[in-house]
């Protein structure tokens, strides 16, 4: 569908509120490091509810959320359209800690404060070493109560594509033993693209899944959940 005179229109008011508002969060994020890190959480969850706002009265965009989102020591797999469910991760649930690339992790200045806020960095090429390193973090995270967060695909999937996962998820969900709890999103037709559209994003939460599972079955299903809003 192409985009309108109003949906670039939209689109720039919402670049200029949330990304000048963003400056003001990154310094207070900085100025937060300094006192405790849940000052510094409190700054993400606020900044993350900022950008739900921006988008509702800029580019009248509303979520709608079908379902229970866990905030508990859980895994939670979600589907990954754009940037968007990204940054509303602070506003769905209490404290989550995102599974980023390492590389993201490298960034100077971004990375300090996201290991601050918490994350269990995924670094593709390391060893056993670091997968333990990697395991051990997120069970610690967990043992707080605080959902873990991946994009089991890997990378953003345009809207209506079934992609297999990455093969170190099914290791991951082995290795942590946490139960998964499945998340579909079908943010691509409205936010992906520059011009972004109004309408209703929906994030649908699937059925637990218990650990346990042999990884055909486990994949199986967790593509289907993910895949749920793909209509």
């Amino acid at each position: 569908m192409r985009s309108t005179p109003a949906d670039i229109l939209r689109s720039l008011a919402f670049y200029a509120a949330f990304y000048s508002g963003t400056v003001g969060f990154v310094l207070a994020a900085s100025l937060a490091m300094t006192f405790s890190d849940a000052a510094l959480r409190r700054i993400v969850c606020m900044w993350s509810h900022y950008h739900r706002l921006c988008a509702r009265l800029l580019l009248g965009i509303r979520v709608v959320i079908e379902g229970d989102l866990p905030n508990e020591g859980v895994l939670v797999a979600v589907k990954h359209e754009s940037f968007f469910e990204a940054i509303d991760l602070p506003a769905q649930m209490d404290r989550p800690v995102p599974l980023p690339k390492m590389e993201l992790i490298r960034i100077p200045g971004w990375g300090k404060a996201a290991m601050r806020y918490g994350v269990v960095a995924i670094e593709r090429e390391g060893g056993a070493r670091t997968l333990r390193k990697m395991v051990a973090s997120g069970r610690a995270f967990a043992t707080q109560g605080r959902p873990l967060v991946i994009f089991p695909e890997g990378t953003r999937v345009p809207h209506g594509e079934r992609r297999r996962l990455q093969s170190g998820f099914a290791g991951l969900y082995k290795l942590l033993n946490l139960p998964v709890v499945p998340v579909a999103v079908n943010s691509g037709p409205l936010y992906h693209r520059r011009w972004k559209k109004p309408g209703t994003i929906t994030v649908r939460v699937g059925q637990r899944i218990e650990p346990g599972l042999a990884r055909e079955e486990l994949e199986a299903r967790v593509l289907e959940a993910i895949n749920a809003l793909n209509g």
